[in-house]
């Protein structure tokens, strides 16, 4: 999966959630410039599970940009897509 396809991913999302199309950029941070709360917060993680089937986890303190949050989307499709592979070789 690349960048691009996992940006617009968010970005349908986040414009699902009412966020003005205009404020969603890569460097957008999602509490402090989309204005994102907790309960939105699990809603975009939701969101992220149900389209593309990856678990990413936005608890915790620290603001992140979009950008940020696609790198994790990545990193759940590679580490998913690794799961598969070795069970695959296993025969599982």
């Amino acid at each position: 999966m690349d960048t691009i396809k996992a940006m617009d991913a968010l970005k349908a999302i986040l414009i699902d959630l009412g966020i003005p199309e205009e404020l969603i950029h890569q460097d957008a941070l999602l509490r402090e410039d989309l204005q994102l709360d907790s309960t939105e917060t699990v809603e975009i993680s939701l969101a992220l599970k149900r389209k593309l089937g990856v678990n990413v986890k936005l608890e915790g303190r620290q603001d992140i940009t979009l950008t940020q949050l696609c790198n994790r989307v990545e990193a759940a499709m590679s580490s998913a897509c690794e799961e598969m592979q070795a069970k695959s070789a296993l025969g599982v």
